[in-house]
């Protein structure tokens, strides 16, 4: 009985294991970066970090699935303290299933955006972290939590993708679209702006049309900067929106 509770309590994967471990998430953070930064590149909703935090979760969560139930038996494949019948899967399966729910009410949509998802993933990562430390999987779990700050502190220092964009949502209203495109597409050329998503909606009623924009530039366009481009068409524009896209996050 001695010998059985010294080996449940005493039990660590060897160094061997624990290097293979490492290995898998480097390599899922590798490849979740890859796919997310072309993603990124096409200024997608879900970038680099979404993407990683998805592949490390998953990687993590799996390394759980295969590995984290290893001290239930002994070395002769005994089952220890009444684990016999046992489905010791069975709660961490839920976890991951309830945890979706949870995960899938921080997205929300604003406009023609979808908010939430890094938070998403992130939660859905947390998840993992809790899983693996309950398994007593410590060092994967540490290495994912250094993974993540070298994800943060290079994406912070170094944006790639669209996060080296800032990103704003426009809305003209205006008493005449005559004219006002040409001029419109000219102050986007100024600005270094590309539309990402656009609608025109004219209203036969007031004879007005509204402009919907999606925009991406270097930096966040400010306030002023649209205010005066409104002012200068005169009485043309009757009302004028922007919004940062990341203040909507």
């Amino acid at each position: 009985m001695a010998h059985t509770l010294s080996y449940i309590y005493n039990m660590n994967f060897s160094l061997g294991q624990n290097i293979d471990f490492c290995l898998r998430l480097i390599l899922a953070f590798i490849v979740g970066g890859l796919v997310g930064m072309e993603r990124s590149h096409r200024f997608k909703e879900a970038g680099i970090r979404t993407h990683i935090l998805v592949c490390i979760a998953a990687t993590l969560l799996m390394l759980v699935s295969k590995y984290g139930f290893a001290d239930l038996a002994g070395p002769a494949g005994e089952a220890l303290l009444g684990t016999k019948g046992a489905d010791s899967s069975r709660i961490a399966s839920q976890v991951v299933s309830g945890i979706s729910f949870l995960c899938a009410g921080v997205i929300f949509k604003v406009g023609s955006n979808i908010r939430g998802l890094t938070t998403a993933a992130g939660i859905w990562m947390t998840s993992g972290f809790g899983l693996a430390i309950g398994a007593g999987m410590y060092i994967p779990v540490a290495f994912c939590v250094v993974l993540l700050w070298i994800l943060q502190y290079v994406m912070y220092r170094l944006p790639i993708g669209s996060d080296i964009h800032g990103g704003n949502h426009l809305v003209f209203v205006v008493k005449s679209n005559h004219g006002f495109e040409n001029v419109l597409h000219e102050q986007l050329k100024k600005w270094n702006a590309q539309v990402t998503n656009s609608r025109v909606t004219r209203n036969i009623q007031n004879g007005t049309t509204e402009y919907d924009l999606i925009i991406r530039r270097k930096q966040d366009l400010g306030y002023i900067e649209v205010r005066k481009f409104a002012e200068e068409q005169g009485d043309t524009v009757i009302s004028v929106s922007t919004s940062s896209l990341y203040m909507q996050s």
